[in-house]
C-alpha cells in the first residue's frame, strides 16, 4: 500500500448513470448494482477524468492509502475485457474494440467508408496521432 490520489465515488450521490464509465481509460470503473464503483484500487490511476462527467458530484479524488497503480494489471483487465467482449454483436470502435457499454460510440466515415469510433480514439483521429 501507498499514499496516493485515488477517485472516491460517493455511494450516496450516485445514480448509476454511468458517464463516468467511458472517461476511464483504465476500465476501473463500472457500474454495478445500479451505481458507479472503482472495481480495483490498482486500476485507478487517480487522473480524475471521470469526474467532470459526473451530474451529481458523486465523483471526488481522494489522497489515501491504496495499492499502488499497476499499469500491468490495467493491461491484463482491458485484455480480459476485450475478449469478453469479442464474441458481442454489439457495435464496437473499429480502432479499440470498446463496445456502447464501455464507452460513447460515433459513426463516420474513413477512406470511403463507414466505420464506427469511441470517443477515446475519436481524438487521434481528428489529429492524426
Amino acid at each position: 500500500m501507498v499514499r496516493r490520489k485515488i477517485v472516491r465515488i460517493d455511494e450516496e450521490l450516485c445514480d448509476g448513470c454511468g458517464r463516468c464509465v467511458s472517461p476511464c481509460a483504465e476500465g476501473a470503473i463500472e457500474i454495478r448494482d445500479g451505481k458507479a464503483r472503482v472495481i480495483r484500487e490498482e486500476l485507478c490511476d487517480g487522473a480524475g477524468y471521470c469526474l467532470g462527467v459526473c451530474p451529481t458530484g458523486a465523483l471526488s479524488i481522494e489522497e489515501r492509502e491504496a495499492p499502488a497503480f499497476d499499469e500491468h494489471a490495467v493491461k491484463l483487465h482491458m485484455a480480459d475485457r476485450e475478449a469478453r467482449h469479442a464474441a458481442d454483436p454489439r457495435i464496437r470502435c473499429e480502432f479499440c474494440g470498446a463496445d456502447d457499454h464501455d464507452r460513447a460510440l460515433i459513426p463516420i466515415r474513413q477512406g470511403g467508408k463507414s466505420i464506427w469510433t469511441c470517443v477515446r480514439c475519436l481524438p487521434a483521429l481528428i489529429h492524426g496521432k
